[in-house]
C-alpha cells in the first residue's frame, strides 16, 4: 500500500523507537530484559496465589486477575527491533489495540476494586469477611473484565472504522497513534474516546480516592504503628502502581491530540505499556510478607 491516504490498509509500517540499528540492538535488549520479567514476575505471583492456601484470600484474588491483566503485552515491537521493514498486517494491528484496551481498561477497575477491598479490611475488619464473600469477589471480577471489554468494543468501534493512512509513528498499535494516521474526520471518534476517558479512568480513580478517605481518618485514630505499618505497607504498593498507571495514561489518552506522535508520547506510552506490567509484581512482592513468605515455601517444595 502507498503512504498516501487509504480506505482500506492491509498493513501498517511501524517507525519504532529510532531507525539506527545499534540503538535498535540496545532497545531490543532493554526490552527484552523488561518483558522477561515482566512475564515471569506476573506467572510467579499468579502461581504463588493458586499453590498457597494463605493466599487465599479477596485481595490476592483481586491481585492475580491485576497480574493477569498484565501478562497482555504483545512482543511484536521485540520483533521489529531486529528487521529492518517493519510490518504488521491490519488485523493483527486491530487485535493489538483491543487486547491492550481490554487489559488496560480492566485493569483501571481492579485497581478501583483493590482500594474497596483496602477500605473494608482496614474500616470494617469484623465485617470484612461478610462484605467480601467469594460470591461478591467473583461478581465485582466479573464486572470489571465486563467493564474493559465495553470500554473496548467503544473505541474500537468508532476507531476501527475509520480510513488511515500507513505508516504508524510509534512503536505498537496504540488508539492515540491510529488516530492520528487518520485521513478522515475524526471528530465523533476523539469524542467517544474522551467521553470514554472520563468515565474511565476517572471513575475507577475517583472511587480509589473515595475508598481511601475512610482509611486515612481510620489510621490516624490507631493508637498501635505496628498496625499502621501494616496498613501503610498494604495500601502504600497498591497506590504506588495506581500513580504510575493512572498518571501516564491520562497524560496519554486526555490531552489535547496532536497531528503526530512525538518521542514524548512514546516514552509516556513505555510506562503504563511496559513499565507497570513489570513493576506491578516487583511492588506487589517486595512490600508483602505473605507473598515473600509463599515464595519461600514453594522454593522449599
Amino acid at each position: 500500500m502507498g503512504e498516501g491516504n487509504q480506505t482500506s490498509v492491509a498493513e501498517f509500517i511501524s517507525l519504532g523507537f529510532s531507525q539506527d540499528p545499534k540503538i535498535q540492538i540496545l532497545l531490543f535488549c532493554v526490552f527484552l530484559i523488561i518483558y522477561l520479567l515482566s512475564v515471569f514476575g506476573n506467572l510467579l505471583i499468579i502461581i504463588l496465589i493458586q499453590t498457597d492456601s494463605q493466599l487465599h484470600t479477596p485481595m490476592y484474588f483481586f491481585l492475580k486477575n491485576l497480574s493477569f491483566a498484565d501478562l497482555s503485552i504483545v512482543p511484536q515491537m521485540l520483533i521489529h527491533f531486529l528487521v529492518k521493514r517493519k510490518t504488521i498486517s491490519s488485523a493483527g494491528c486491530s487485535l493489538q489495540m483491543i487486547v491492550f484496551l481490554l487489559a488496560g481498561c480492566t485493569e483501571c477497575a481492579l485497581l478501583a476494586v483493590m482500594s474497596y477491598d483496602h477500605s473494608v479490611a482496614v474500616c470494617k475488619p469484623l465485617h470484612y469477611s461478610t462484605v467480601m464473600a467469594q460470591r461478591v469477589c467473583v461478581q465485582l471480577v466479573i464486572v470489571s473484565w465486563i467493564s474493559g471489554a465495553f470500554v473496548c468494543s467503544v473505541d474500537s468501534a468508532f476507531t476501527l472504522c475509520l480510513p488511515y493512512q500507513n505508516i504508524i509513528n510509534h512503536y505498537f498499535c496504540e488508539l492515540p497513534a491510529l488516530l492520528k494516521l487518520a485521513s478522515a474526520d475524526i471528530y465523533k471518534a476523539e469524542m467517544a474516546l474522551f467521553s470514554i476517558g472520563v468515565i474511565i479512568p476517572l471513575a475507577p480513580l475517583s472511587l480509589t480516592l473515595v475508598s481511601y478517605w475512610p482509611i486515612i481518618f481510620t489510621v490516624i485514630q490507631m493508637q498501635s504503628g505496628e498496625g499502621r505499618l501494616k496498613v501503610f505497607s498494604t495500601c502504600g504498593s497498591h497506590l504506588t502502581v495506581v500513580v504510575l498507571y493512572y498518571g501516564s495514561g491520562i497524560f496519554a489518552y486526555m490531552r489535547p491530540n496532536s497531528k503526530t506522535m512525538n518521542e514524548k508520547d512514546q516514552v509516556i506510552s513505555v510506562f503504563y505499556s511496559v513499565m507497570t506490567s513489570m513493576l506491578n509484581p516487583i511492588i506487589y512482592s517486595l512490600r508483602n510478607k505473605d507473598v515473600k513468605g509463599a515464595l519461600r515455601n514453594l522454593v522449599r517444595r
